[in-house]
């Protein structure tokens, strides 16, 4: 089949934790035999400041470990939806798209239904808590000639059932790409240390709970610490400092898995709005973490879809002081930490990849009755351990 994605970006992930699984689906997609073309606007912001910060070897980079991805970049003035959509089965337009996008798209997929022509098959993307968040955010977007929602939490299905989607609506989970994904030898070139945290500051959305979760237990265990990620104010670079944290900055998410094998844990502090408007959706640090084999301490999420299993996936510490006692036990206590993560990593290979949600996504297009799947492409080996980009 023919998927025309878009998205806000493929090529960047500066503050862009979509990125991950964006690049994992279309990995399996394109090894699957589907031609699949991924849209993103040159001006999108991951993108600009990734450029600004660190420049074109960035982008090389990212070249260099996925060798068989790449995106069309457009602005307003040249992109053709019309001929795009009329070249595509499929088209999936990811939340983080401006309104005459979104809208656009399902225009046109208003005239084809009423043409009874139905050339190609739109999905709504959503990975985000707006819709919970901001109650204006939906209603700039006219979803109603799109074929289904895709929502990566159960939760978040609900609010657009309650919209009136009803069984047009499908929970579609993040995943992890253990192609790039994968438990790496420690490499004694890279500096190590007891914690690793990958994550952006957020604006004030898990400030307290980043200081009662990680910064205060990590102070307070005297233990090493190394954070990567983007948009730290300057007040908390100097309390970092002065703590002795070593603040890395962007971190590709690429090069995620390497830095995580010369840790012994890692911390997964939950935005507000996901431990508590929207339970059940770890997002995708979670995915990576597990997936890379290095144990997991979550501060308190709920669980609700029974993705994993608490206390023998990933360790949950309710307050401060739960969270340095699991520090303590994981670094001090080898044996238990390879039991926890050995665990976790089976769970990811075998419920969990990014190959497992594109089996999924071909579920639903064949019951939205989606032009006939070549058979030799609608069977994924989910379980693939494989390391190899194809």
């Amino acid at each position: 089949m023919k998927f025309s994605l878009f998205y806000h970006s493929l090529v960047s992930d500066w503050n862009h934790g979509n990125a991950h699984f964006l690049r994992g689906i279309v990995s399996e997609l394109l090894a699957l035999g589907h031609e699949v073309r991924v849209y993103e606007p040159q001006d999108s912001w991951s993108k600009i400041n990734l450029l600004q910060d660190h420049g074109i070897r960035a982008l090389k980079q990212f070249q260099e470990y996925y060798p068989g991805l790449d995106s069309i970049s457009y602005s307003r003035d040249t992109l053709e939806l019309a001929e795009i959509a009329a070249a595509s089965d499929v088209v999936i337009v990811h939340e983080w798209n401006e309104p005459w996008l979104v809208n656009g798209l399902g225009e046109l997929r208003e005239a084809a239904q009423a043409s009874r022509t139905d050339n190609f098959c739109l999905l709504f993307h959503d990975t985000h808590h707006r819709a919970v968040s901001d109650e204006s955010w939906l209603r700039r977007f006219r979803l109603d000639a799109y074929d289904g929602v895709l929502a990566f939490g159960e939760v978040l299905s609900d609010v657009y059932r309650r919209h009136g989607w009803h069984n047009h609506v499908w929970t579609w989970h993040e995943a992890a790409d253990i192609r790039m994904f994968y438990p790496r030898k420690d490499d004694p070139n890279r500096p190590r240390g007891d914690v690793v945290w990958v994550g952006n500051w957020g604006d004030d959305e898990r400030t307290a709970e980043l200081e009662t979760f990680l910064f205060g237990p990590v102070r307070d265990l005297g233990l090493s610490c190394q954070i990567h990620g983007v948009r730290y104010p300057q007040l908390v670079l100097t309390r970092l400092a002065e703590d002795g944290v070593d603040y890395r900055g962007w971190l590709p998410n690429f090069k995620a898995p390497e830095v995580f094998a010369n840790h012994k844990v890692t911390v997964h502090v939950p935005r507000r709005y996901y431990a508590s408007r929207l339970p059940g959706i770890p997002t995708i640090r979670p995915f990576e973490a597990m997936a890379c084999g290095l144990p997991l301490i979550c501060a308190p999420w709920q669980d609700s879809e029974g993705l994993f299993t608490p206390g023998s996936d990933y360790l949950v510490a309710e307050d401060g002081e739960q969270m340095r006692t699991h520090l303590r036990q994981v670094i001090n206590d080898p044996g238990f930490a390879n039991e926890l993560s050995a665990r976790a990593l089976e769970t990811i290979r075998t419920r969990h990849t990014c190959g497992h949600r594109v089996a999924q996504l071909l579920d639903i297009l064949e019951d939205l009755d989606v032009a006939s799947l070549d058979e030799s492409a609608t069977t994924t080996n989910t379980g693939s351990t494989s390391h190899a980009y194809s």
